[in-house]
């Protein structure tokens, strides 16, 4: 038997825990995980690119537990009713091939994407940083900015779009968060300036530069989310060289993140390291520092393995029958109701 659990049923772990709960233990099943890397079979997600967008497969697995997600990247989408991002996936057992839990992951990719971005920001941005700039104010704006106000202390939030109505959707969500003061600026340069931590999230699948090194402050922190695909970067490539520069998997942000616009040459350092104390984050008060994030298999995994501790402390979910179940494994073809075959008629 396989639970699912259904985008109202992640709701209701965040409605019963509280969001600070849930983002503040995802980071601590992220980190968990990141701090197990060497145990974690690894490889750079695959993806069908289209005229429109792109769909990927992000597998990962221990000796106990293996997850895949499905995700989609189609900008265009929300002109048809469609999110961006959608996404779903599953969490197995390695030593059966059971499947054990199939979630919605859009609503869950949000939250650990934005719970990841906190995990790196504790090691990357200035201990004192209180004012982020929140480039993007589409569907995963709101999660960044609450993962940052609750786990890191942000008190001020000075956000643009190119979309002045997602802009306000972001400040309508976010008018009653108490200690939380948003700043609608009327440009990416305005919004930058004086901020602490610089976050981007745009959608668009373009060659970008939404953070030029004009905008570059002493001791900024840059955490850059949108640029997730080829051809899809958001910082100059100058901001990158000005920069020490850290990501999850070498390998897949080298094709997806903005470091693919540098030589192959060019330092990057995987999080992982930081996390575990074999190379410093940040050294020094005035570096800047910037976390190109692409999204890794690993962070879902951590966040299935957390729908399922939430799932099962709560009652949560529903059972399908996913794999048939048979009274003999090796007869597959008794399930079917046709009991007797017809004798096919002698050829003349």
């Amino acid at each position: 038997m396989t639970r699912f659990l259904s985008p109202a049923d992640v709701a209701h772990i965040v409605a019963t825990q509280g969001l600070p709960h849930v983002l503040r233990h995802m980071a601590r099943y992220i980190e968990q995980d990141y701090l197990r890397w060497q145990d974690f079979d690894k490889t750079a997600r695959t993806a069908a690119h289209s005229a429109r967008g792109v769909i990927e497969l992000m597998p990962i697995a221990d000796d106990s537990l293996y997850s895949f997600k499905y995700v989609n990247g189609h900008p265009a989408n929300t002109a048809d009713g469609l999110p961006t991002v959608m996404a779903f996936g599953t969490l197995a057992d390695v030593s059966t091939g059971m499947p054990l839990l199939l979630s919605e992951l859009t609503l869950t990719t949000a939250l650990r994407t934005a719970a990841t971005s906190v995990v790196a920001a504790r090691r990357l941005a200035r201990q004192d940083a209180a004012t982020m700039a929140l480039i993007g104010n589409g569907a995963q704006a709101e999660f960044q900015a609450l993962a940052f106000h609750y786990l890191l202390g942000i008190r001020t939030l000075r956000v643009y779009d190119t979309d002045a109505a997602a802009t306000r959707k972001l400040a309508g969500n976010l008018r009653d968060i108490e200690g939380l003061a948003i700043v609608p600026c009327a440009s990416t340069a305005e919004a930058v300036r004086g901020a602490d931590i610089v976050t981007t999230v745009t959608a668009d699948k373009a060659y970008a530069t939404i953070v030029t090194p004009d905008m570059l402050a002493p001791g900024m922190h840059l955490n850059a989310v949108g640029g997730d695909c080829p051809g899809k970067t958001e910082l100059h490539p100058d901001v990158l060289r000005r920069a020490r520069v850290f990501v999850e998997y070498e390998p897949q942000s080298r094709i997806e993140g903005d470091c693919q616009q540098m030589p192959a040459d060019f330092a990057v350092t995987e999080l992982w390291q930081v996390l575990a104390g074999r190379l410093p984050g940040r050294t020094e008060a005035s570096e800047i520092t910037v976390f190109d994030s692409v999204g890794f298999a690993l962070e879902d995994y951590s966040a299935l393995r957390y729908l399922r501790d939430s799932a099962d402390a709560l009652g949560l979910g529903q059972t399908l029958d996913l794999v048939p179940r048979q009274a003999d494994p090796k007869d597959l073809f008794g399930l079917l109701p046709v009991r007797r075959v017809a004798r096919a008629p002698a050829v003349a």
